[in-house]
């Protein structure tokens, strides 16, 4: 799910922005620029961990503007969700059609026909929640779910999947009380 990769991106500079500090606004703007975008083939970037400064290119001008571009290469924490990993989610929200949970910045809808049986007509539409038919399982906003990705779309810069917890040993880990339920 996270994993290390040097990536490389163009920063656009004005010539306001040109003297000692330079190399500096360089790496402001990236992180900026970067930080929590989603990449289509590499997911999203976390954290920029490393701009060395021999990987800041020199800066091409644009003679119509001014603004000079430099090519920047930079080391970067990725999160990147693959088919069939199993993660602990949280959710965040609930309707009669499943539940959404998130993985950091991952967004993961769950639908009630990939949740166990007993659960498939327990949504109480009172209290917001997923409900077994033993009364033992509540599944609310703030709960902690161990849930299988099963599929991903990248669109528009954001990255979404579609989770299960049908499976053996996915399902609710933590009510959301701060005391960990197992399964």
């Amino acid at each position: 799910m996270f994993y290390v990769k040097t990536l490389e991106h163009e920063i656009e500079l004005e010539p306001i922005h040109f003297g000692q500090k330079l190399r500096a606004t360089i790496v402001r703007l990236l992180k900026e620029e970067v930080e929590g975008l989603a990449l289509a083939n590499y997911g999203f970037v976390v954290n920029v961990i490393e701009v060395p400064e021999d990987q800041i290119e020199s800066g091409i001008i644009e003679y119509d503007t001014g603004n000079v571009i430099f090519y920047v290469k930079y080391t970067a924490l990725l999160l990147r969700p693959f088919i069939n990993e199993v993660v602990d989610a949280t959710v965040a929200q609930c309707n009669e059609l499943g539940f959404f949970a998130y993985v950091g910045p991952l967004r993961i809808f769950v639908s009630k026909h990939s949740m166990p049986e007993d659960m498939f007509n327990g949504f109480d539409g009172e209290k917001d929640s997923w409900v077994s038919d033993d009364k033992e399982v509540v599944i609310s906003a703030g709960c902690g779910v161990r849930l299988k990705i099963k599929g991903r779309t990248v669109e528009q810069g954001n990255i979404t999947a579609i989770g299960t917890i049908k499976d053996n040993y996915l399902g609710l880990i933590d009510d959301g009380s701060g005391e960990g339920e197992g399964i």
